[in-house]
């Protein structure tokens, strides 16, 4: 069986759905990446643990929160065994509502998992450093409106 490849580097990007750019119809546009993994309703937000509110997903309380989130697990192994296939991706990009919490922690967990396998990884969080978001503009007309607090 073939050495695991460490010499081929990961790019793993997290971010934020609510602080990218938007195309001409007003949709966000994400990171560049071979695969795309929006988290905003697999996960439920760690934010409303009021504990871990002002921290983001590069404290490993708020790593903990999230990876003890239903469905965070297979998540998890599902992206790390996504990049360790042969033809596996160079980036993988993770996003959430702000990426302050789930899609930071969960990057720096599957960056930790992939360093574990033998993988050379880079890690970079595009919005993590921003403040939290508290309200979510409307997509549609059955969301809420920016006056309103989404709960969850």
């Amino acid at each position: 069986m073939p050495e695991p490849d460490t010499e081929r580097v990961i790019t793993l990007t997290s971010f934020g759905f609510l602080h990218l750019p938007r195309d001409t119809e007003g949709r966000p546009v994400p990171p560049k990446a071979d695969r795309i993994e929006d988290v905003r309703d697999r996960l439920r937000d760690p934010a409303a643990a009021r504990d871990i509110l002002d921290l983001d997903g590069l404290d490993p309380r708020v790593q903990a929160v999230v990876l003890d989130t239903p469905g965070a697990r297979d998540l998890l192994d599902n992206l790390a065994d996504y990049a360790a296939l042969p033809a596996g991706p160079s980036r993988i990009a993770i996003g959430c509502a702000g990426g302050r919490h789930r899609a930071s922690g969960l990057t720096e967990l599957l960056a930790r998992a992939l360093r574990d396998r033998g993988r050379q990884v880079e890690v970079e969080h595009l919005h993590v450093h921003l403040p939290r978001v508290l309200k979510t503009p409307p997509t549609s007309p059955a969301h809420t409106t920016p006056e309103q607090e989404p709960t969850r």
